[in-house]
């Protein structure tokens, strides 16, 4: 493999490896598509902290945004991004089981 093949992808998975962002995505899954105003208020968070990680999910290619009037609406450019959450969320249960074992008297 080349260096631009490992470069992409590890800039890829930096991108989605913030608990905030990581949130954005679970929540775009539920909807397709969201105003920014819609999921700030669902994060509780402020507008202007989230437009910082929408610009990263955008900016690696993983969101996209389209205008609608005077509202910024957000998706999930490929759908393969909810499975990389998922094989993720899978392996991690099994490691907990795994380390359960482990630990039990």
């Amino acid at each position: 493999m080349s260096n631009l093949y490992f470069n992409l992808t590890s800039s890829f998975l930096k991108a989605l490896a913030h608990p905030t962002r990581l949130k954005i995505i679970e929540r775009l899954e539920q909807e397709d598509e969201l105003c920014v105003c819609h999921i700030y208020e669902d994060l509780d968070l402020e507008q202007s902290n989230v437009s910082q990680h929408l610009k990263v999910l955008r900016n690696q290619g993983i969101l996209v945004s389209r205008k609608d009037g005077l509202k910024v609406m957000y998706s999930v450019r490929h759908k393969e991004v909810f499975k990389i959450i998922d094989l993720v969320k899978a392996a991690l249960y099994n490691q907990l089981k795994e380390d359960q074992k482990h630990f039990r008297p």
